[in-house]
């Protein structure tokens, strides 16, 4: 058993020799020991907001499987936010702390989904979310649509970060003020993806049909939808080799070896001591949505 002392509080992690990872030997004690290591980054991207949990208590070989609500499986010291949805609510877990992180790593969670706003004001997110997903792992691709992204937003006055899924895929996120509602979000980012397609029909698509999309890069804007959830940064994802969640500085997309899923648990820890956290200070650059409205739809209006 490995055992830590963090916050007033012993956290044990049971069966630390479990194999999570089996291509990789990686265990549940690794998770634990990545999870100690980026806990004051990792925490403040996930503290005060509603989480769901990607869970593989036996290895991502074995079944996973998602919660959203903290119920009786999880420490009730672990704080929970209440969530109305329709006949009801839901107890989502909030990581405000590594006691709770690491009570959660014992419990098999391997990687953290968030909301785009905080606990105190749900209907008023403080991001706003473009996720670049492709039809194929061609990161040359994606890595373009990121900076056609960055561009429109820059034109729009907003800021641009980019986050490496861990996956195939890039995020583009814009740091917001909370002025605008959950409604009002969705309703911009779905503007945005509507001038970057109109702008570039040939490499990006809306279109929510696979089938349909060819191998175009889809443009998701429903993570900005009430109650949806994105990866969160520093997160692990549940693939081969442990990839991680990992922000981006810009000219890091002008590596021609760059993959989405470059980074893992075992290169995380270094790269934060030596580069720091790229999205440090986002929030000090989040911006109104409603007096930009007007310069979007003027976009649309010349894009066709």
């Amino acid at each position: 058993m490995t055992t830590y002392e963090v916050g007033g509080r012993t956290i044990e992690i049971t069966h630390p020799d479990r194999v999570l990872f089996p291509d990789d030997g990686i265990t549940k004690a690794d998770l634990a020991a990545y999870h100690h290591a980026v806990a004051d980054t990792l925490i403040r991207h996930l503290r005060d907001r509603p989480l769901m949990l990607q869970r593989f208590p036996n290895g991502i070989g074995g079944d996973g499987f998602y919660q959203k609500d903290a119920g009786r499986t999880l420490p009730r010291w672990i704080r929970r936010v209440t969530v109305p949805k329709e006949g009801g609510t839901v107890e989502h877990p909030v990581v405000d702390d590594e006691a709770a992180l690491l009570a959660l790593s014992n419990l098999g969670t391997i990687s953290f989904h968030r909301w785009p706003s905080r606990a105190d004001d749900l209907r008023h997110p403080d991001l706003l979310i473009i996720d670049l997903d492709p039809s194929a792992d061609d990161p040359p691709a994606v890595v373009q649509a990121a900076r056609w992204a960055r561009e429109l937003l820059e034109e729009l006055d907003l800021a641009a970060y980019v986050l490496a899924t861990g996956s195939r895929g890039l995020h583009v996120v814009t740091p917001l003020d909370r002025s605008a509602d959950t409604d009002e979000v969705r309703a911009f980012a779905d503007g945005l993806a509507a001038a970057l397609a109109a702008r570039h029909p040939e490499a990006l698509t809306t279109e929510f049909s696979k089938a349909q999309r060819g191998d175009r890069i889809y443009l998701d804007t429903a993570r900005n939808g009430y109650a949806q959830m994105a990866i969160a940064p520093y997160s692990v994802r549940p693939r081969r080799r442990a990839p991680v969640a990992t922000p981006l500085e810009w000219e890091e997309l002008d590596d021609p070896g760059f993959r989405a899923d470059r980074w893992t648990i075992t290169d995380i820890p270094d790269r934060l001591a030596t580069r720091g956290d790229p999205w440090a200070d986002m929030h000090r650059h989040g911006r109104s949505l409603p007096t930009r409205r007007e310069r979007l739809a003027r976009l649309l209006r010349a894009a066709g």
